[in-house]
């Protein structure tokens, strides 16, 4: 009988990917409803220590499997440590990250144990009547939203966007169990041969983390508009995001893209200028703590999903918007 939640840890030269923290926490409310266990499945080289801290963070049980093949991530031997895992344990659902990662792993893992797979969630439910897991993804081009449910294979399985939960905040009082699995590995497993991992280095700040993102449309007009996006970003200790539009048209780069497509973030404050407001960009900020919208389209639906409207040209407002921040911020000294 196929039992308890398992989140697939993704961890990066020893450090766990926040979104693997987010879905522990979603997978204990999931555990919760069912009466059942989350458990947390890491795999990597030298990675026992990390195990631990996953107890902290909402997981029942913490397994691992540690061997000089998982040093660095490659399809085949994860896909074959995870398949060994389901088989072996019989989990009732599985979640993993939306990464290039999850992205890449979720599938091959779903065939070889003959269960479906839904990608790119937005929402996880447990449905009352059948204790379903109820997957909510945006379909055709984002202009619905799809709640797709796997009735007759387990465990059911799904890939969520970052930042779409909170993870629990460390408890290091927790307790549970870490259990280490073996895996028989074989030279066989290894299909390809890595020659180097070249690590890009970011500078500007990932829109996922920011706590504050001012983020523009077709609205702003053109390039120039994110300079001035730029201006009161940088007053009230942000960062600049946008919709697709702008990435389309080449005004900015595509890392700073919410949406569907994009990142789905959760800042404490959201300022869409001269966004529209559709679905598919939409389902990347709504779960923002506060929404604040600016457009001098008074039937924008980016006015529906905001806390405070301001009707107008961001072309105006912005600037005085961007002198009352600084303004208040002198006299706050």
């Amino acid at each position: 009988m196929s039992k308890n939640v398992y989140v697939f840890i993704e961890q990066r030269d020893g450090v766990v990917q926040k979104v693997s923290l987010e879905l522990l926490g979603k997978a204990s409310t999931l555990a919760k409803v069912l009466g059942q266990e989350v458990v947390a499945v890491l795999l990597g080289k030298g990675i026992a220590p990390i195990a631990q801290t996953l107890i902290g963070y909402g997981a029942n049980e913490a397994i691992y499997v540690d061997d000089e093949i998982l040093s660095v991530y490659v399809t085949e031997p994860y896909t074959k440590a995870l398949t060994q895992i389901i088989k072996d344990r019989g989990p009732e659902i599985f979640l993993y990250g939306a990464t290039s990662i999850g992205r890449d792993l979720a599938p091959r893992v779903s065939a070889r144990i003959h269960t479906g797979l839904t990608a790119d969630c937005t929402s996880l439910e447990i449905d009352g009547g059948s204790n379903l897991l109820l997957m909510t993804r945006p379909a055709f081009g984002g202009n619905i939203m799809a709640t797709i449910v796997c009735e007759e294979h387990r465990p059911q399985m799904a890939t969520v966007r970052p930042g779409v939960f909170e993870p629990f905040v460390l408890d290091l009082k927790a307790s549970g169990v870490v259990t280490e699995i073996k895996v028989d590995f074989t030279d066989a497993d290894m299909n390809i041969k890595i020659l180097e991992v070249v690590k890009e280095k970011k500078q500007a700040k990932d829109i996922s983390d920011a706590k504050i993102l001012i983020s523009g449309g077709r609205g702003i007009g053109g390039a120039e508009g994110f300079e001035m996006l730029q201006g009161l970003a940088d007053a009230m200790g942000g960062e600049v995001s946008s919709s697709r539009a702008c990435v389309d048209a080449g005004w900015i780069l595509r890392d700073r893209q919410v949406g569907q497509t994009g990142k789905t973030v959760r800042p404490e404050c959201y300022i869409a200028c001269g966004i529209s407001g559709a679905i598919q960009h939409l389902a990347g900020m709504e779960g923002s703590d506060y929404i604040i919208a600016i457009n001098k389209n008074n039937t924008a639906p980016i006015f529906e999903a905001s806390d405070l409207g301001i009707v107008g040209d961001v072309n105006v407002i912005l600037p005085k918007l961007t002198a009352a921040v600084e303004k208040y911020k002198k006299e706050a000294l």
